[in-house]
């Protein structure tokens, strides 16, 4: 659609305009298309895995209507101050404002609101009857928490058996104190247990919980995580001094301090690794990440490794470990053997290649090895359902044993990201719902995406994203304080301003204002109201609608669409 800009009053081309009102005269006749309002899909929301309304809770934040943010927030992401800190927000990825300035920061509009309500304890009425059926859920890990929380909302008793002392998974074991509280994971816990989800701490299936103690359920959710490090499979892995991430990582979130040398290589280019050399760093060593690729390659979230590197970590790419010798029993050196970029493997990344005759040593005292985690699904009695280390799924999370579904890190559909975690047991909740015969009801998006040549950017300066406060670096260095700082309310109100509100009405009245012939009016409950009997379909409000939020359809049209709906 054709966009008119003008800067200044000269440039504006004639407009006719009446000397008695237009209302005289019944122009609806001469229309063949009608403007008719059709709020539509913000890229954002297909970008979130979670599925959260994110133009609807922006609006009540610029209201400042905080608490009904965070339940907009509640219906799809139990877990908003976690996600607030340590997603990958893939949505900003997909805003229409990323190409126009900067990408709207919505991860921190979300740390924001749920920051605004860590005192607040009162979560949204479960609005369904309660139902008869039980549901046990084997994990507390993010899917898990996820799917037990949807699911008692549908008025399900859900009990999630945790193999640990605390709840939370990785996400209390695996991600440092400096990206995520245990006061934040802590409240929002203790907020999906008031809705009356039970969780029963040290209780391992298949250790002292048989699995045939599951069978009183009517539906169970696999939801274990991938909280075992692979292993690097070269001579030497098992000398002292040598550690897997997700061990070296636990230990600290556990209060042990491990045993690490001066110099710590830490392999791999994954978010473990990112946390690990940084928490090297805050016990005062000097950290060197080895990764086999390039940094264009890296699988961390880009903002962790610029942290990274503010704090001091070395990289080293296009290097992989070939083994690791030691003195007395204890890691000393580690060769490398250098490599170069082929062709694209399976992950769409070009495959790392050895280079023949370019192998070197480098003198480490602690080796961390972080090349990726993988599930322990030993427990299992189904083991024909595996698919390599991992539990093979259907679309639906159902794993092919009736009543048995699986999801998460677990299962063959993850990408090892907390966002997504939750978006699995979300939709598996659903898919158990529907299992047991109840028929969730469709909230699905609209399938009419606004694009960014969608957008009327004639009325939205541009303006600089907001920067995030972040403690100082060497403050940042000696702790494990959180370093990113939430959003003040001036500036999350202010960053709230920028977005487009893509496809969602505001009632900005630019339609009403615009209108030549005054066709349209708001009603007593402040909603748009198009008179066609005098709007002739001259489309100058669906042109002029900043965010896309109208459009023209043939006359007559509407009617067949409302037929359909009717029925």
């Amino acid at each position: 659609m054709t966009r008119y800009k003008y800067t200044t009053v000269e440039e504006m081309p004639p407009l006719a305009f009446s000397l008695e009102s237009t209302r005289k005269i019944p122009t609806g006749s001469w229309r063949h298309v009608r403007p008719v309002y059709k709020n539509k899909t913000s890229p954002c929301e297909v970008g979130c895995p979670a599925g959260e309304k994110i133009p609807v809770y922006f609006d009540l934040v610029r209201q400042k209507k905080y608490e009904e943010a965070w339940y907009k927030i509640l219906e799809d992401n139990p877990l908003p101050g976690v996600t607030g800190r340590v997603c990958y927000h893939p949505c900003e990825g997909q805003c229409n404002r990323k190409p126009y300035d900067e990408a709207v920061a919505i991860h921190n509009i979300e740390r924001f609101v749920a920051d605004k309500n860590l005192r607040n304890k009162k979560l949204p009425q479960v609005s369904e009857t309660p139902k008869s059926e039980k549901v046990a859920v084997i994990g507390s890990g993010p899917a898990g928490l996820s799917c037990a929380y949807q699911l008692s909302r549908k008025g399900y008793r859900t009990v999630i058996f945790e193999a640990d002392h605390e709840p939370g998974g990785m996400l209390r074991y695996g991600i440092p104190e400096y990206r995520l509280p245990k006061k934040i994971l802590d409240k929002e816990i203790a907020d999906i247990e008031s809705l009356g989800v039970e969780i029963r701490m040290d209780s391992r299936i298949g250790g002292n919980v048989a699995w045939s103690e599951l069978e009183k359920f009517d539906a169970v959710f696999v939801a274990v995580g991938a909280m075992r490090s692979r292993k690097m499979d070269v001579a030497g892995e098992g000398l002292k001094g040598v550690y897997t991430g997700v061990d070296f990582l636990r230990d600290l979130s556990t209060g042990i301090v491990p045993k690490v040398g001066r110099q710590v290589l830490v392999v791999g280019g994954g978010n473990t690794a990112i946390d690990a050399a940084r928490s090297a760093v805050r016990l005062g060593k000097k950290a060197t990440i080895l990764y086999r690729r390039t940094r264009a390659e890296m699988p961390a979230v880009p903002e962790e490794i610029e942290e990274a590197e503010k704090e001091g970590v070395r990289f080293e790419f296009l290097v992989a470990p070939a083994k690791i010798t030691g003195v007395k029993g204890k890691a000393s050196k580690i060769e490398l053997i250098k490599m170069k970029l082929g062709e694209p493997d399976a992950s769409g990344r070009r495959r790392p290649v050895p280079v023949k005759g370019s192998n070197y040593t480098m003198a480490a005292d602690t080796i961390i090895s972080a090349i990726g985690e993988e599930p322990d699904l030993s427990f299992l009695p189904y083991s024909f359902l595996k698919k390599g280390v991992r539990l093979f799924v259907d679309d639906d999370y159902s794993t092919g044993v009736p009543g048995i579904f699986a999801g998460g890190d677990a299962a063959t559909n993850p990408n090892g990201t907390v966002v997504n975690a939750i978006r699995a047991g979300k939709d598996a909740a659903k898919s158990i719902d529907e299992f047991l015969g109840w028929r969730t009801q469709s909230n699905g998006l609209s399938h009419d995406v606004v694009h960014p040549d969608d957008v009327n950017t004639f009325y939205f300066p541009h303006e600089k994203r907001v920067k995030v406060p972040r403690i100082a670096v060497e403050k940042s260095k000696a702790s494990f304080t959180e370093v990113n700082r939430t959003l003040t309310e001036g500036q999350a109100l202010d960053e709230a301003e920028r977005c487009f509100t893509c496809g969602t009405c505001l009632h900005c009245d630019v339609c009403l204002t615009f209108c030549p012939d005054v066709a349209i009016s708001k009603d007593k409950d402040g909603e748009y109201v198009i008179d066609y009997d005098h709007c002739k379909g001259c489309g100058i409000c669906v042109n002029e609608c900043p965010r896309e939020a109208m459009e023209l359809v043939p006359e007559g049209a509407h009617e067949v669409e409302e037929e359909a709906v009717q029925a």
